[in-house]
């Protein structure tokens, strides 16, 4: 019992929540239960398995053909946190190849991950530079990606 599927109105899934914020939802009446766990109550609610909104919810995000917005996270989650210099797994911070202090740009094409130490090895100058090139070209990546 991990986690509470949240349907839309319209019965597509939109997300999975925690038993206690189920509960919440129910009691806010903004869902209902339509699958509860067999003989198993939270006071006077079933435990829930599946949840459905009682008003339908505009996703309009999900389906929008715009870009994605360039984060931190969302670098390290495409680059799947292997670093970009050494390759190996646990890269926790983010670099630019073309530093900031030398006109690069804060963009999806400009931005890898890193551990802090690659990074700090790196300074602010380019991978030819440090002589630390990079593993593969940074790209932009889909929604599908990153939902991964």
């Amino acid at each position: 019992m991990s986690g509470v599927i949240v349907l839309n109105a319209s019965y597509e899934q939109l997300h999975v929540v925690s038993i206690p914020h189920a509960i919440r939802m129910l009691v806010r009446e903004v869902a209902v239960v339509e699958e509860a766990h067999d003989g198993a109550s939270i006071g006077p609610f079933p435990l829930p398995r599946v949840l459905r909104l009682v008003r339908y919810v505009v996703m309009k995000w999900r389906y929008a053909s715009g870009r994605l917005q360039y984060t931190r996270a969302g670098v390290l989650k495409r680059d799947k946190y292997l670093c970009a210099y050494c390759g190996k797994p646990g890269a926790s911070t983010m670099d630019h190849v073309v530093p900031r202090s030398r006109g690069g740009r804060g963009e999806w094409l400009n931005a890898v991950a890193a551990h802090s130490e690659c990074n700090e090895k790196k300074g602010s100058r380019t991978p030819e530079e440090a002589g630390m090139p990079l593993l593969w070209q940074p790209w932009i990546p889909s929604r599908a990606e990153l939902a991964l």
